[in-house]
Parts: structure tokens; sequence; C-alpha cells
């Protein structure tokens, strides 16, 4: 109850009436303050008429008076400049450390935000507030999504930074990694990151002009180049192609001169995955781009249109993955290229967040606005996310719009946070 306490001071969202002291004073909120979400007072620089006397400072929330003492305020000096204290309940008075009485307004959160409040927890559809979508005015909507979109870019900023740390400051590396992340399209997402961590691109590098061997270190370092890792009822074919065998011989090779040490190709996962995601495919795609040098971040950088980047991400796999998807395993393959649905997945979740994410560490803010540009350019993202928007009522017409929507179910639907939500205030104020 006290965060719709917070909730309603921040808006404030009064029932009609006079606002009065415990003592009778009479109380004008002018401004509720900065919400403070970190150690110290509730709300900082709040303006607050007292009496007809303007004060300018701190409030502080509590569900009850006592609460104050109950959390120590009354012996920390940071709470000395707390001007007005506001509460549900009122059962004691309050001093600061230094021995004065704070003025404390009594304030009920009115019932129908505690049960819309309710109605927002409680409800299992998705959203819960799906009801005001189409009176939503188009500011109200269009503003929301921008601060999603930016919101996301930023999450997906510190996961890039995060990155850049383990490969000890190499953007470069940082890149790769990223990339490769976004070829395991969620569900092998983790696995392709642990992956690229075992890829040494120096070493790598001094084989770069030899898709062969490039393919053998990419296959290798995943631990796919283990005969445990085949299927046993495809065990002869793979030794009969010869493929497999050589690609091994190779890697053994390369592993004594580079001292390699592959990842467990049992963190893989096949189940219930269409063949031209298996990694194997993914991988074979992976090493033909950093084959035709299409996979380093000064490219990236010099993309300026999406035409550009369609092309630096334009990929197939070898030859023997035509025909195969995994070792010894026949097969009409039916995604020979990266397909244009996977190539616009892989521009929205790397091509966009790392140029964002660069543009801040040079702090080229060219860099940021050209994420922003490209993004509104990419066609939407054809989820159940974005469908379950769509029939809400919600346009979705870009990428930029289906990331915001994407945003919005995963931190703040998801985690029940309406009380930060835009549509969730407005659900709430009705």
């Amino acid at each position: 109850m006290e965060r719709l306490l917070h909730y309603c001071w921040k808006h404030k969202i009064f029932p009609l009436g006079e606002l009065r002291t415990s003592d009778g004073h009479l109380v004008e909120v002018i401004d509720p303050g900065l919400h403070n979400r970190n150690s110290g007072p509730d709300f900082f620089n709040a303006k607050v008429k007292v009496n007809g006397t303007l004060w300018v400072g701190n409030v502080e929330i509590h569900q009850k008076s006592s609460d104050w003492y109950l959390h120590g305020h009354h012996r920390d000096a940071a709470y000395d400049n707390v001007v007005l204290h506001v509460v549900a309940a009122i059962d004691r008075d309050v001093q600061t450390s230094a021995g004065n009485f704070l003025p404390q307004l009594q304030i009920e959160v009115p019932q129908k935000v505690q049960d819309h409040y309710q109605e927002l927890l409680s409800a299992d559809n998705y959203p819960p507030c799906y009801r005001i979508i189409p009176s939503l005015t188009r500011l109200t909507v269009h503003s929301w999504m921008s601060a999603l979109q930016t919101e996301r870019l930023e999450q997906k900023t510190e996961a890039i930074r995060r990155r850049v740390e383990l490969c000890d400051g190499s953007w470069e590396s940082g890149y790769f990694m990223t990339l490769a992340r976004n070829f395991g399209f969620g569900v092998n997402g983790d696995a392709f990151e642990m992956w690229a961590r075992h890829i040494p691109l120096s070493s790598v590098g001094h084989h770069r002009d030899d898709l062969f061997q490039i393919e053998a270190f990419f296959m290798g370092q995943a631990g796919l180049l283990e005969l445990p890792m085949i299927p046993e009822r495809y065990h002869r074919d793979a030794l009969n192609e010869g493929y497999f065998t050589k690609l091994r011989n190779e890697y053994q090779y390369l592993a004594h001169k580079f001292s390699l040490q592959p990842m467990d190709g049992n963190q893989w996962r096949f189940l219930r995955l269409r063949p031209q995601n298996f990694p194997h495919i993914r991988i074979s795609q992976l090493a033909t781009l950093y084959y035709e040098r299409r996979a380093s971040l000064s490219q990236l950088v010099e993309c300026t249109t999406v035409e550009e980047l369609n092309n630096i991400f334009e990929t197939h796999v070898t030859p023997y993955w035509e025909t195969h998807y995994t070792f010894g395993s026949t097969s009409c393959m039916t995604e020979k290229y990266l397909s244009p649905f996977s190539k616009n997945l892989v521009m929205i979740n790397t091509a966009i967040p790392m140029l964002f994410a660069y543009g801040r560490h040079l702090m080229k803010e060219s860099l940021c606005d050209r994420a922003f540009d490209l993004l509104e350019q990419l066609k939407a993202e054809n989820n159940y996310i974005v469908r379950m928007w769509r029939q809400c009522g919600l346009e979705v017409n870009s990428a930029g719009d289906s990331q915001a929507l994407i945003q919005l179910k995963k931190e703040y639907c998801d985690k029940k946070d309406c009380l930060r939500c835009r549509i969730g205030y407005e659900y709430l104020k009705r």
C-alpha cells in the first residue's frame, strides 16, 4: 500500500476536499518533488504551502507515522530537511535527529485507485489494462513508446559493455560476441555467447584467408567435432563422407598450435529446433561472414542505410552444409542463406544496439541518432508479444515500435510494475 501512497503523491491524486496537517494547518501541494529510488527521503525538492508559508525541502512517505522510528529516521541527519511527513495513518508525533517536530499529512488512496490497482495485479490477461488502450491519445502513446525504445537500447548497451569488459576492453571482440549471441536466435543465445568467448580472434586472424580452417576453428571450439556429439545413427555416414574427419584433423592441428580448449558441446540445444537453426548451420554462416570480412565493427560503423546493413549480414553456409544440418545427416537445406526474417532480427538485436553503445562509448551523438533512425526504418518483429499488442489496438509500424512493446511487456507487464507504466497511470486515474 505504501507504493500506492508514493504513486498518489507523485501524481497528486488526492481525495476531493482540503488537505490539512494533523494539527489543522491547511496544506497546498505546489510540486510533489523528484521521486528518489535510492537511500534518503522519498521525494527531493518538493514545494508545499503549510498554513500559507511556502516550504521547499524533502518529503517522506510511510504507511504509519511510527514507521519513521521503525526505519531509524529519527537518528539519521539525512532526514533533517524533511518538510512534510505523508502517511496513511497517524499514530504518533515524529521528530528529526535535530529534535524538530514534523508536520504530518494524512491522505487516503482513493478507493477507485485501489480497485484499479488490484485489477492490474490480479489480471491474467496481457496486458491487464487493455480496455483503455483505444482511448489513449496519440501523444501519450508516442511519448511512452519513444521512452521505452530508448530504455531498451540502454539496457542492451549495458549488456554490450559487460561483454566488452569480458574481452579486456576490446570492442571488436565485444561486437563478435554480441553478433554470435544473436545467431543463437534465443534458444542457443547463451551457448553462442559462451562459444564466442572460446574464440581467440587474434589466433583465427592468422588463418583468415582460408575458409576451411576458419570453419574447423569455429566448429572445433564449439565442441562439435567430437564423435559423441553426432547421433549414433549418423556415425558411419559422418566418417565415410570424410568432411567431419578432415575438419577434426585440421582442428587438432590448430588446437595444438594455439593451445585451444573447446567448450562443452553439450551446451547446445537441438530439441524442437528447425534444422536451419542448428548450431552447425549458424556457425558455418558466421565462418563465411568472418572469412569475407563482414563481421568487423569498422564496417558496421560505416553503414548509414538499411540497404548497407543488409549487405554486410548477407551470408551463406559452406558447400557441405547445403545438404546437411548435422554431420552425416543428408537433407535438402531450406535456408542456405540467412533468411530476410533472420537478417532483420540480427540487425535489430545486434547492429542497432552496437551502433548505439559504441556511439555512447565514443560520445558521438551522430552514431546514436543513426541507430534510432535505422531502427525506425527496419521492419517490425512478428512475434506473440507484438501480435498481442496489435490486438489491443496499438499500431506497430517499425522495429522501433516492436522493440518498445517487447520492453513494455518484459519490464512492466511481466513484473507487474504498473505504477511506473504510463498506461498503468492512465488506467489508475480513470
